[in-house]
């Protein structure tokens, strides 16, 4: 049993290092800019239901939604935002199918994968929703959208198991995404002189350098 338990670790590294690398694009979103464009806001994510999936951190969700944000929905950002805009994920499910043949893969140490035979597939299901606040933090409105995806952990054509279950999310977060872009497009013309009308948010107050504060 322990030469078998070693030939399939060592299958295993072989699979992940002949996968598909997601490369750092994986946070990134593709560039479709509205033709309407929001005043510059500050992005502001919560993983709400996709934080039971441990495969997203919040972190880079912020940094999918800033991308988004920035590239697509809202102008250049310049010294002060005119508001927020606050993405969550409302609901997620995750599955992995596949896995059964997983015994005979190991039965068999991983032949049909060398053959390019998936290991399991990461299938994601979620909902995101935007909103959009004023200065005041008065919600402008609410967009949604859903998305799904299915990455499949396999060798040539498939990527690892150690980045399939993220570029999961991220392929469904992209194409929730991209549903909420069209709201947003249609939106903007309404959305624009309210935010403008709010005002700017304040500007942080400059961090005082140690020697500045000795002084003092």
């Amino acid at each position: 049993m322990k030469p078998l338990l070693c030939c399939w670790m060592g299958l295993i590294g072989l699979t992940a290092t002949a996968c598909v690398s997601a490369g750092p694009a994986l946070w990134q979103v593709p560039p479709a800019a509205n033709a309407h464009r929001l005043p510059p806001l500050e992005a502001v994510a919560e993983l709400g239901a996709l934080a039971r999936t441990d495969a997203t951190q919040p972190a880079e969700l912020l940094q999918l939604w800033k991308s988004e944000l920035h590239a697509n929905l809202a102008e250049t950002a310049i010294p002060q935002a005119f508001g927020y805009a606050r993405l969550q994920v409302t609901r997620a499910n995750v599955r992995r199918t596949g896995r059964a043949l997983q015994t005979l893969q190991m039965l068999t140490l991983l032949t049909p994968s060398l053959l390019g035979v998936p290991l399991e597939t990461y299938r994601t299901t979620l909902t995101a929703q935007l909103q959009v606040l004023d200065a005041d933090g008065n919600v402008l409105g609410e967009y949604e959208g859903t998305g799904t995806s299915a990455v499949k952990v396999a060798m040539y054509h498939g990527y690892s198991q150690a980045e399939a279950p993220a570029l999961s999310d991220a392929e469904a977060l992209r194409m929730a995404l991209a549903q909420i872009r069209a709201q947003v497009d249609t939106a903007a013309d309404r959305l624009r002189p309210r935010l403008l009308a709010g005002g700017p948010l304040p500007l942080p107050e400059p961090v005082a350098s140690p020697s500045v504060a000795q002084k003092q």
